[in-house]
């Protein structure tokens, strides 16, 4: 049967559409990306709208950038597969020969949410003040499970110590700060120096991921623990769960391993805890402190307890929380 020109051209043009289309698929990163949409419960913004129903006269922090802070954004620190993870460097001019403490900061979101830029306006104010701060996102339950965040953030620790030079890092003075989420992860991190479990992957593997300050920000410390309220599934998955992979019933072992306060030893480093009136956002800091203090290792808290959970993105806290991460860093990194 004689095929019609109309239904030839129509064929030909679908096939160009099609050729046209493929090299727009996603691929790699991009359909892992797709593939497992980014939760955007918390923002800077959805946090405020909430906290203001209680405190009105809160704003977002948003200070002026301190002269003489440079940056540079997007950075790739490592590769996990065809995962590009990113991360941005706020840093101060250095004189001659002159080397400045180094400070990664950890976004919260409950493991699943959050984004690094949520810490900018604090990354600023450090350089400001003579370090170099760095945020750094991580893959999040919604892309990847326990230990996987932790392992990333060991790689930026690595990424730091590796390109010292090019922002006159001092790779003996590396703090790791995180609020929420993040505060778990940076105490996790900072107790597990040389801990193998944690180290995954090639990326800078030569240099160290270990840490010499920690600044735990309304962080939990132990998740099997009569003070904390994480993995409750009554009503819905929770967030911790999410990020296991499993209940805290089904895999104890996890939710123990995870838990900062199960590696306090003599290689954990000063703590800082900067805290809400959220109790159940810091259980088990007492327990650590008192573990570090028997060790003869510093530790430091300051609470707000008027203050909702995301304080530090919010005046009148932001400042604070800054002072108080400035001079307890001065204080464990003596000035060279």
């Amino acid at each position: 049967m004689p095929v019609s020109p109309l239904l030839v051209v129509t064929r030909l043009l679908r096939r160009l559409s099609i050729g046209l289309l493929l090299p727009c698929l996603p691929t790699g990163a991009l359909a892992q990306q797709l593939a497992s949409p980014r939760d955007t419960s918390f923002t800077v913004h959805s946090a405020y709208v909430k906290a203001k129903k209680q405190h009105p006269d809160i704003s977002i922090a948003r200070p002026l950038v301190p002269r003489g802070v440079r940056a540079q954004t997007n950075l790739t620190y490592c590769l996990q597969g065809s995962r590009a993870l990113q991360l941005d460097v706020f840093y101060p001019k250095a004189k001659r020969r002159q080397q400045f403490p180094a400070v990664l900061l950890i976004h919260g979101g409950g493991w699943r949410s959050g984004d690094r830029s949520q810490h900018v306006p604090l990354a600023q104010q450090l350089a400001g003040r003579g370090f170099v701060a760095v945020t750094a996102e991580y893959r999040l339950s919604t892309e990847a499970t326990y230990p996987a965040a932790v392992q990333d953030l060991k790689a930026a620790i690595r990424w730091l110590r590796a390109n010292a030079r090019t922002y006159a890092i001092d790779t003996t003075r590396v703090a790791v700060w995180g609020f929420s989420a993040g505060g778990q992860l940076a105490a996790l991190v900072g107790s597990t120096n040389g801990n193998l479990l944690f180290e995954a992957g090639s990326c800078h593997r030569t240099h160290s991921s270990a840490v010499q300050a920690i600044v735990d920000v309304d962080g939990i410390l132990a998740f099997l623990h009569p003070e904390s309220g994480e993995g409750n599934d009554s009503k819905s998955t929770s967030a911790a769960t999410y990020w296991f992979g499993s209940n805290k019933l089904t895999r104890p072992d996890l939710w123990q391993q995870a838990s900062a306060l199960s590696h306090a030893g003599a290689s954990t480093p000063p703590m800082l805890f900067i805290n809400s009136g959220v109790d159940r956002m810091h259980a088990g800091r007492d327990d650590m402190m008192r573990q570090l203090t028997a060790l003869g290792i510093y530790t430091e808290v300051h609470s707000f307890p008027e203050a909702p959970h995301p304080f530090p993105l919010f005046n009148p806290w932001f400042q604070p929380t800054l002072e108080y991460t400035v001079s307890f860093l001065n204080k464990v990194f003596p000035r060279r």
